[in-house]
């Protein structure tokens, strides 16, 4: 897997500070996409076990809350394998801190396992593991810059331990 950019500091990608991993490839290709670079899953610079030390070590910081990863597009089935090992390595070494995806997949999307265009043997690992997903494409004309963390107003914030515990889709307190 490649990645685009890292921010060790963000505020804009969830609450309070985070780390933010901005993974390379996608195939949605939203009109106005705010990082049509990282589509190319070649963009950017190879993951590698020093990569995930440095965000690991970054989110053992107390003013850091969590991590996010987005994109591109982490639920790419190409980047699955290497996003489920760092959400599981940060559960296990940072258990308090949370863990937020953005995907251009919709929750039905992502837990259909019929929908081979996203699902695959790891989906269901990584959506156990993470607390918060953020789904669904970025559509421009639902734009909305009023939104807590996410651009258009189809996409949702959604709780998925909730939503795993309730067997029932469950959005987040942060989807106004």
């Amino acid at each position: 897997m490649n990645y685009g950019n890292i921010k060790f500091v963000d505020v804009a990608n969830g609450p309070g500070v985070r780390t933010s991993l901005f993974v390379s490839g996608c195939r949605h290709h939203c009109k106005e996409c705010f990082q049509p670079e990282t589509w190319d899953f070649a963009f950017g610079e190879a993951y590698t076990d020093e990569v995930e030390i440095k965000i690991i070590d970054s989110l053992r910081d107390d003013f850091v809350r969590g991590l996010t990863i987005l994109g591109g597009e982490p639920m790419e089935p190409e980047n699955q394998e290497t996003v489920l090992g760092l959400v599981e390595r940060v559960r296990r070494e940072l258990p308090d801190k949370d863990i937020w995806i953005y995907s251009g997949y919709t929750f039905e999307e992502l837990t259909d396992a019929d929908n081979k265009r996203c699902y695959t043997e790891f989906t269901d690992k990584i959506l156990g593991t993470i607390d918060v997903l953020v789904d669904g494409e970025f559509h421009l004309e639902e734009k909305n810059l009023m939104l807590n963390f996410r651009g258009s107003s189809n996409q949702r914030i959604i709780d998925i331990k909730e939503s795993f515990k309730n067997k029932a889709l469950v959005l987040s307190e942060y989807n106004n």
